[in-house]
């Protein structure tokens, strides 16, 4: 008893430095960069200035961020609208096809994800399989513009993300009680109706998680939008990377980055409202 109350605690001492030295301490030194300003001989000079973020306030930088939660947004709708029908085909699949089904939607994870963007290109680009498969087929005759394009930055981000969607949505619906759905059709209710009273509000858990899961990652994957958008699709990843490598502005790429993490923390909380909302109303 007394080995295993030992343990405990060196396992949790543990978890404890790990985090100071590898999650707090790194973000207390980007929070103290964005205070400081850049000098001649250093990348940042220690201080207590908000220049970097009285700049973040110009016009120019709220297009960026506005843009990039655009476009977050955008890939987070599609990867549900996608993710949603095939979670739920996968969550009524007997299982010897439920693991190959499941085997597919990982399969994507056994490889980085910056070769899979990388791969992207063979589809898209001018001699790619799309324009190939279009121009056979008769319905266009020249090549169409796909890369370097928005529409280019988006496809890539919705097959990078696209698992992180399905999996809690296949938790969510694999939970799900059948009895629920049958009791609403032996009481008379369509399936559209039987889908939104029942369905939807049952699995609302496991949409807010496939969401989260796709919108924070959707903001800050500045290579899909440099491989596949040609630096044209100006993200606040790639502005953060930017202000560090290329402009060695660190001070105001650091307050980019803490006002990144804000905005996550903000969704992070009102994942975790909805979360206890939800939890309220299955009690109730």
């Amino acid at each position: 008893m007394k080995d295993s109350r030992v343990f405990k605690r060196l396992v949790i001492a543990a978890v404890l430095v790990w985090m100071v030295l590898f999650a707090f301490a790194p973000n207390l030194l980007v929070l103290m960069a964005s205070l400081g300003r850049t000098g001649d001989t250093a990348f940042v000079v220690p201080g207590l200035s908000l220049d970097a973020y009285r700049r973040l306030l110009e016009p120019v930088y709220g297009q960026i961020l506005l843009s990039s939660l655009y476009l977050a947004g955008g890939v987070t709708l599609i990867c549900l609208v996608c993710g949603y029908p095939f979670a739920a085909i996968l969550a009524r699949t007997r299982p010897p096809w439920r693991g190959w089904l499941l085997l597919l939607v990982v399969i994507p994870f056994w490889t980085n994800s910056l070769v899979r963007t990388y791969a992207m290109i063979a589809i898209l680009n001018a001699n790619g399989i799309v324009n190939r498969l279009l121009t056979a087929t008769g319905l266009i005759s020249a090549p169409l513009p796909l890369m370097y394009t928005t529409g280019a930055v988006l496809a890539g981000l919705v097959y990078t993300l696209l698992p992180f969607m399905v999996l809690p949505l296949y938790a969510a619906l694999e939970r799900l009680d059948p009895r629920y759905v049958e009791a609403a059709r032996d009481l008379g209710a369509t399936p559209a109706r039987t889908f939104v009273r029942i369905v939807l509000p049952l699995t609302m858990p496991g949409i807010v998680s496939g969401c989260m899961l796709v919108f924070l990652p959707a903001v800050g994957m500045f290579y899909v939008a440099d491989v596949l958008g040609g630096a044209r699709t100006m993200l606040l990843g790639n502005f953060i990377r930017d202000q560090f490598l290329t402009s060695r502005d660190w001070p105001f790429g650091a307050a980019a980055s803490v006002a990144l993490t804000l905005v996550m923390g903000l969704m992070l909380l009102l994942y975790w409202r909805s979360n206890v909302r939800l939890a309220r109303k299955e009690l109730a």
